[in-house]
């Protein structure tokens, strides 16, 4: 039972969420509209904070999407989670971001927002986008029990040909969902964007586990090294196939 502050800056979306004993109690989040994390984030802790009359130090921990997302994104809300922690003294909480966009979906199907068809053996799909036709993935079943690596996937006709043959349905959501849906066209899609709403459950659950990261030495699953460019004709690195 605690009190806990998540933080999601893995996408376009700069999101913080309290939550008390596993149930969010406040939520500030961008509309994806552009990046502006580094000036969003430590407002948005600031209101959810006093919009119930708390102070940091009255936190029990900081959970933080640990990515895989944007090389950036990731490092702003990582870097202020471990500030925070440091200064605080408290402990700093990991959530995989492709598992929280998981918990999200079925937190809507729960609640009649997503329309699965066969959630016993449909299969999740939570995208990230990355360059390209390329996105950060990993594959769940409704219980959220990983089925596979995470993964760097470049899109084809062919992507996830083993999950139709099985005959799953597949429900493909997250910011790089739009890039299939030309190319998948018997998957299910969904609106589910990443949110620290994502993050609340699995951050009750990890605290109460004591599944903590080492503050000082924790950095975020960039999957992907980070690559630099100088223009848009000079790209220095290509996305490799997984």
């Amino acid at each position: 039972m605690a009190l806990i502050l998540s933080i999601e800056t893995g996408t376009e979306i700069c999101s913080v969420a309290l939550a008390k004993d596993g149930e969010m109690i406040s939520l500030r989040e961008s509309g994806g509209e552009g990046r502006a994390h580094a000036n969003n984030l430590g407002v948005y802790i600031d209101e959810v904070l006093r919009e119930n009359d708390m102070d940091a130090d009255e936190l029990d921990a900081v959970a933080v999407g640990g990515g895989p997302g944007s090389y950036t994104g990731l490092r702003i809300g990582v870097s202020t989670a471990k500030g925070m922690c440091y200064a605080l003294g408290m402990p700093l909480i990991a959530v995989d971001s492709l598992k929280a966009l998981a918990n999200i979906a079925m937190e809507e199907y729960e609640a009649g927002i997503v329309d699965i068809e066969h959630p016993q053996t449909a299969v999740l799909a939570p995208m990230i986008d990355a360059r390209r036709m390329e996105v950060y993935t990993r594959l769940f079943d409704t219980a959220l029990n990983p089925l596979g690596e995470t993964s760097a996937h470049i899109l084809t006709p062919e992507s996830f040909a083993d999950i139709f043959a099985a005959g799953h349905e597949l429900l493909v959501f997250g910011n790089g969902a739009r890039k299939c849906a030309d190319l998948l066209p018997q998957a299910r899609f969904a609106r589910v964007t990443s949110s620290a709403r994502g993050l609340v459950t699995l951050a009750e659950a990890a605290f109460n586990a004591g599944d903590f990261v080492d503050t000082a030495y924790y950095e975020p699953y960039y999957l992907k090294d980070f690559v630099a460019t100088r223009s848009k004709r000079d790209v220095l690195g290509l996305p490799n196939a997984k």
